[in-house]
């Protein structure tokens, strides 16, 4: 391997010649061997969108004439429009606080390819400079938050659509179940009758309702620091830069982007990244009950509920021949978890980060977020194309459960009286009989008594 010698304020060090990066970044390769994981794509790509948007603004006021500022476009729109120089931005995810090493790494790209298209070698900073050029008003204080909303915001879009397409299969199952009517639990205990149909349509409930929380969340998202610089003062940026920068984000990424009137409150805290962690979460919550429900509900074949039949996708034990596990749903459980695990990540960088005018926790928080949105996308499609879409349900046994179940008795209670009917329910229970046989050998007169126990028209 061959190298180039560069230059900055601490000294000199070799870079590897043949790649876009500078000694910013080299530096940072070399003191930031951690965890070996590096930022997920769509935060680069949201990075380029707005070092393009940062660009356009400059070019329009002046600030950088437009040969240099062709070269920046070319390559920016590389990474963009072409997937290229995506190799580019090898730095650990635990790094500063701020960021300012993959911003850095961004600036130091864009300008060495620039330079280079302009025909001059990489690692010169001439005639494009990564922080006079690339980085001209802009600090990574306001870059790196700008850059978490529009990763976030993006990815929250492709989550939507998994939650309508859930919404659908759910929606195909209540109306599948909607006759089926079943014994109810609370406790794990045996309680009324419920319709089957109503129970997943809890599940249709939450979804719904999380999709509204993610709505609002991109609401707030919208709002970005970009033209704050280093505090939220807008020191060393013209004062129409944030609104020509924010109007060419906007078209380059069709979403309504807006400035935040408090720039600094968009640097020196995160709070709305963690609203956002935090809705994630509850909608994590929505998808574990569903999960674990159906997860109970088909247990057995033999010694479980087994009242609904899932599908059978692959072998569950290698000791056990033939049996067959709930894996879609153990799946999205482990999925959940992790996302509540992220959001306590989320929320410990927005606690312990946010401190006077800076948010040190910038890397560690959008990760955790954008991982929990790409995780949650998969498991939900997963568990819809192989467990929900296939659910069934055991009639059969639902009905054997009816005909022995004791709960039914509380729709006697305004006619004879809570404490009767306790004594029926313990004695049926006891004597392993039905409500109606303990009813009849205790002599009670109840009208209508066979309406009265039909589970069908208590729901």
């Amino acid at each position: 391997m061959s190298f180039r010698t560069e230059k900055d304020v601490l000294g000199e060090l070799e870079v590897p010649s043949d790649v876009y990066w500078g000694i910013n970044t080299q530096r940072a390769i070399q003191n930031f061997q951690i965890s070996g994981k590096t930022f997920p794509k769509i935060f680069i790509v949201s990075l380029g969108r707005l070092k393009k948007a940062c660009l356009l603004a400059n070019m329009e006021l002046g600030f950088i004439d437009k040969e240099i500022g062709d070269a920046i476009l070319q390559a920016v729109n590389e990474i963009l429009n072409e997937n290229k120089l995506l190799d580019q931005f090898p730095i650990d995810i635990y790094q500063t606080g701020s960021g300012t090493q993959t911003n850095m790494n961004m600036n130091e790209v864009l300008a060495n390819r620039a330079s280079q298209i302009l025909g001059f070698p990489m690692g010169k900073k001439h005639p494009i400079h990564p922080n006079d050029h690339v980085n001209k008003s802009q600090s990574s204080n306001d870059v790196i938050p700008t850059a978490m909303h529009i990763s976030t915001v993006h990815m929250i879009k492709k989550l939507i659509p998994v939650l309508n397409r859930l919404v659908e299969n759910l929606t195909i199952k209540i109306d599948e179940f909607e006759e089926i009517v079943k014994v109810g639990r609370t406790h794990l205990q045996d309680a009324v009758p419920i319709p089957l149909s109503l129970e997943f349509k809890v599940y249709k409930r939450q979804i719904e309702t999380n999709i509204e929380r993610l709505r609002h969340v991109i609401d707030e998202l919208l709002f970005i620091p970009i033209g704050g610089t280093a505090l939220g003062t807008g020191l060393n940026a013209h004062k129409d830069f944030d609104k020509l920068t924010v109007n060419h984000l906007s078209k380059i990424t069709s979403l309504s982007f807006k400035n935040n009137p408090i720039k600094a409150e968009g640097i020196s805290s995160h709070n709305t990244i963690a609203y956002a962690s935090s809705s994630l979460r509850l909608l994590a919550l929505s998808l574990l009950k569903m999960a674990n429900d159906i997860r109970w509900m088909g247990s057995g074949p033999r010694a479980g509920l087994s009242e609904l039949i899932l599908p059978q996708n692959e072998p569950g034990s290698s000791i056990m021949p033939g049996k067959i596990n709930p894996t879609q749903s153990e799946a999205l459980i482990q999925v959940c978890l992790q996302v509540i695990g992220n959001d306590s990540v989320v929320t410990s960088g927005e606690m312990y980060g946010s401190i006077l005018d800076l948010n040190m926790s910038k890397p560690v928080m959008i990760v955790n977020v954008l991982d929990s949105i790409e995780i949650l996308i998969g498991g939900i499609n997963s568990f819809i194309s192989n467990c929900l879409f296939g659910l069934e349900a055991n009639t059969e046994q639902i009905n054997m459960n009816l005909d022995q179940m004791i709960m039914s008795v509380t729709n006697l209670s305004p006619i004879i009286g809570y404490d009767k009917c306790s004594e029926i329910a313990q004695r049926a229970h006891k004597e392993g009989k039905t409500c109606k046989v303990v009813i009849k050998e205790m002599g009670l007169k109840i009208d209508n008594l066979d309406e009265l126990l039909d589970p069908k028209k208590m729901v």
